[in-house]
């Protein structure tokens, strides 16, 4: 049985029961048995165990976990705590600030060296579910992991969410996230398109201005819940 929160194992008990997760499974042993794999093991479902299912009230959606020593979390974008800022968390802070002014915690090493919080687990104890299109990656090898599974099961758990939640907003950036708005039913549910914020789309005009933290809080707030603290 995958070790997952319980909401979950019960929403997706179909998808693991499924040949292919059998085959992903297989897989992602064989790769982190054989080779250094991110992130470790315990944490390739943390999306899923810090935001349970009746708790989701904001889906991000990214695409592979960073593939560097230390740094991907199991959550989007996210870097674990004391770990340097990538570029696009980066830009995502800055439109943060510019957006709501609202800036990362800031935490002081034991070297005494101060540097922003990039871990975003307190987003996701607030209803921020933080999902990668592929769920591992082999270290220093981007997209290694791809077309193995993940993106059937990730799909699969974008369509649960939009199916079995109502009111649920869903930031889609750069062009791969934006292609998941047809599994979305938006009739009901709240959908934020731009440009990735990774410097290479960023700067060329989209991202920043975007305002979606904001239009988030706001729609959230007029559907009679509380927005997200950023």
């Amino acid at each position: 049985m995958v070790q997952i929160e319980e909401s979950w194992q019960e929403a997706m008990a179909q998808e693991f029961e499924k040949d292919y997760f059998r085959n992903l499974t297989a897989f992602v042993r064989n790769e982190y048995r054989n080779g250094v794999c991110y992130p470790p093991g315990k944490e390739i479902f943390n999306a899923f165990n810090l935001c349970p299912l009746p708790k989701v009230k904001v889906v991000i959606l990214g695409q592979d976990p960073y593939h560097g020593a230390g740094q991907a979390e199991g959550l989007c974008f996210s870097v674990k705590a004391g770990v340097a800022l990538p570029p696009s968390l980066v830009n995502i802070f800055k439109e943060i600030k510019e957006d709501v002014g609202a800036v990362p915690e800031i935490l002081t090493g034991a070297d005494g060296r101060r540097m922003y919080n990039g871990s975003l687990r307190r987003w996701a104890r607030q209803g921020v579910f933080l999902l990668n299109a592929t769920l591992t990656v082999r270290e220093h090898q981007a997209a290694s992991h791809q077309r193995q599974g993940w993106e059937t099961f990730t799909d699969a758990v974008i369509k649960t969410v939009s199916d079995s939640r109502e009111h649920v907003a869903f930031l889609l950036w750069g062009s791969p996230a934006r292609s998941k708005k047809r599994l979305i039913d938006t009739s009901k549910h709240l959908v934020l398109e731009s440009v990735h914020p990774s410097p290479l789309s960023a700067n060329r005009g989209g991202w920043f201005g975007n305002h979606h933290f904001s239009r988030c809080n706001a729609w959230l707030k007029e559907m009679g819940m509380d927005g997200i603290e950023w």
